[in-house]
């Protein structure tokens, strides 16, 4: 199971971080891996796909600097009593994967349109609502294989606004984000889902692998909302 979880979170790393147009990631004694994002408050991010206590413990208190973020495929309750004083939670995340397959992406409703295009490694779909205005988007990105795996696809950024919940639209930006990966040879999707979007990705085949935990120094940890939007993949 272990091994499982560490291929999965290892493919969802080299695809994160082709989506976010952050630094390759680079191993870190010990086990895992840290990854230069380079924003004030997301400067760099550890992830670490074996959540072992000494390593755990050794990240945190070692890397511990406003703007260094941990990721962990293990609960709270089993990280927190390894943890220093200035680390917090963020919100709770999942680490899913799904055999990708070409199907139907269906049509937007009516009065509603659908663009995608491909630039740098990263396909992108945004969903207009009929009057122009942001409804739904994703986007899926394709990090080169390695000589020990293929390629999976990481799905990344997928939201809808409140506005235009309930209309299938998050399903049509999956299907399409999908579909484009499967015509470009991909086999396996990979994802980090917040707690709304799991359902979404489980209605489409999509499974739990396990819990993705953030943690963040040096301030309260929340994600900043979607303004009157729903992220279903934003970690």
């Amino acid at each position: 199971m272990h091994e499982e979880i560490t291929g999965v979170a290892e493919a969802w790393v080299e695809g994160w971080v082709v989506s976010r147009g952050a630094a390759p990631p680079v191993p870190e004694p010990g086990g895992g891996f840290r990854v230069d994002v380079g924003l004030e408050h997301h400067v760099t991010r550890y992830v670490l796909p074996r959540p072992e206590e000494a390593l755990v413990r050794g990240i945190s208190r070692k890397r511990a600097a406003p703007g260094v973020w941990i990721k962990t495929f293990a609960p709270p309750e089993t990280l927190a009593p390894w943890l220093p004083p200035g680390w917090s939670f963020d919100d709770p995340g999942f680490l899913m994967s799904a055999a990708l397959r070409r199907t139907p992406a269906g049509d937007a409703p009516e009065g509603y349109r659908l663009r995608v295009w491909t630039r740098g490694g990263v396909t992108r779909a945004l969903v207009h609502a009929p009057d122009g205005s942001f409804a739904a988007r994703g986007q899926i990105a394709a990090p080169a294989p390695t000589s020990s795996r293929p390629a999976a696809f990481v799905v990344d950024q997928v939201e809808t606004s409140a506005r235009h919940r309930r209309l299938g639209l998050g399903a049509l930006v999956m299907r399409t984000l999908a579909n484009t990966a499967v015509e470009a040879g991909a086999t396996t999707g990979v994802l980090g889902a917040t707690v709304d979007g799991r359902a979404l990705y489980e209605s489409l085949g999509w499974r739990v692998h396990a819990p993705l935990t953030g943690l963040v120094f040096g301030r309260p940890a929340a994600t900043a909302p979607v303004p009157g939007g729903t992220a279903a993949s934003r970690v």
